[in-house]
């Protein structure tokens, strides 16, 4: 039987306490809690599939970016470190980012297919990020799609 991610968070994290890494634990539960709440929101609780667990640990992954930002904006350099820390701990269990070379081809093909579909200009945007978000959902944040989308279209 394979192990879902939530137990393989679950195992490291057990793991983590018992090796008295403090960082990792606390990311972990944390992470753990942020499922759970994702589990028994609406009417009825249920498990979460892998790909919705992925989803939970990307969001949890962006708020420490964007909290680490925050801090370092607001002079607590040490608060910020701890949050970019987590975000690495969260970030070995997302699959691997595409590069910006990788990310351009993927668009530039999109935009040919749109255009190919009759879509021109700014006004492209919504049909070109149909055709490009299926093929990189979970390997390259909205807003890198997005800017990269734009860039093709603008120029």
């Amino acid at each position: 039987m394979t192990t879902t991610l939530k137990q393989k968070l679950q195992e490291d994290l057990n793991t983590a306490i018992r090796g008295r890494d403090e960082l990792r634990s606390s990311t972990l539960r944390l992470t753990l809690a942020a499922i759970t709440k994702e589990e028994v929101a609406g009417k009825t609780k249920r498990e979460l599939s892998d790909d919705e667990v992925l989803k939970v640990i990307t969001k949890e992954a962006k708020k420490r970016r964007e909290a680490a930002d925050a801090f370092a904006q607001g002079g607590r350099a040490e608060s910020a470190e701890r949050e970019k820390a987590e975000g690495e701990v969260l970030a070995e269990y997302l699959p691997k980012q595409l590069g910006d070379e990788e990310l351009e081809r993927i668009v530039a093909q999109a935009v040919e297919e749109a255009k190919a579909a009759g879509a021109e200009g700014p006004r492209a945007m919504g049909a070109v990020m149909k055709i490009v978000n299926p093929k990189v959902a979970g390997l390259a944040e909205g807003g890198r799609v997005a800017a990269a989308v734009k860039k093709h279209l603008a120029g």
